[in-house]
């Protein structure tokens, strides 16, 4: 006979179909097999972590359910699509606000902003999302977004901004390599957990190798 699934996993079952549904012909680079990534992502880092795991599971899978870069620039409808689905799977008030809080903090956002929500579980999440953002996957990624923005690839005359407020961040339209400085291989020094912290250093190095050959293309040395 067929092991009944738990109500843990029916809660990963339902959120996975929600997030799934929701992301249907999302942009490749915040996609479902984003969230994918970031959710085994953080399934490695939170062994070695004292978490909880179903805010970890449920922040991670619904941290880019509507990412404001493709709802101009409004923050607030993540958190509340997040919230209408939570509150359908009988889990307490405390856990729901806690994975919206989570929401609401992952984000890089220039990197300048002030955070005033910290928990072990965001801090997980964090360096999930994160390292998705760097290494071979963080290129593809960073690549296809300034493709589909229609950004210039390289232009020596236009230098990385490292001062950007989070609303000059957001409006940027730099060229993509500007973003491996403006945040890429700013993510590195940024790392939360020991176990975030020894992946990253190895997908940095891959970036700054990637780098290193791209401006020996560009200039003709190679």
């Amino acid at each position: 006979m067929p092991k009944k699934p738990s109500a843990f996993d029916i809660l990963i079952t339902n959120t996975t179909a929600f997030v799934r549904q929701e992301l249907n012909g999302a942009e490749a680079g915040h996609d479902w097999f984003h969230v994918q990534r970031v959710y085994k992502n953080a399934l490695l880092i939170s062994k070695n972590e004292n978490v909880n795991k179903t805010i970890v599971v449920l922040g991670a899978l619904l941290h880019d359910i509507a990412d404001s870069k493709f709802h101009d620039g409004d923050e607030s409808i993540g958190p509340i699509k997040a919230n209408a689905f939570l509150q359908t799977q009988g889990l307490s008030q405390e856990t729901i606000t806690h994975v919206i809080k989570i929401i609401e903090n992952v984000s890089f956002k220039g990197g300048n902003t002030i955070k005033t929500f910290h928990s072990k579980e965001l801090k997980v999440i964090q360096d999930a999302d994160r390292l998705d953002a760097i290494g071979a996957i963080g290129i593809a990624r960073t690549f296809n977004y300034g493709g589909f923005k229609n950004r210039a690839i390289y232009n020596p005359s236009i230098k990385p901004n490292l001062n950007m407020s989070a609303a000059q961040y957001k409006a940027s339209d730099a060229p993509t390599i500007n973003h491996f400085y403006e945040k890429l291989l700013l993510l590195k020094d940024k790392m939360n957990t020991p176990s975030g912290k020894k992946i990253a250093q190895e997908r940095h190095e891959f970036m700054e190798k990637f780098l290193e050959q791209f401006y020996q293309e560009w200039s003709g040395e190679k």
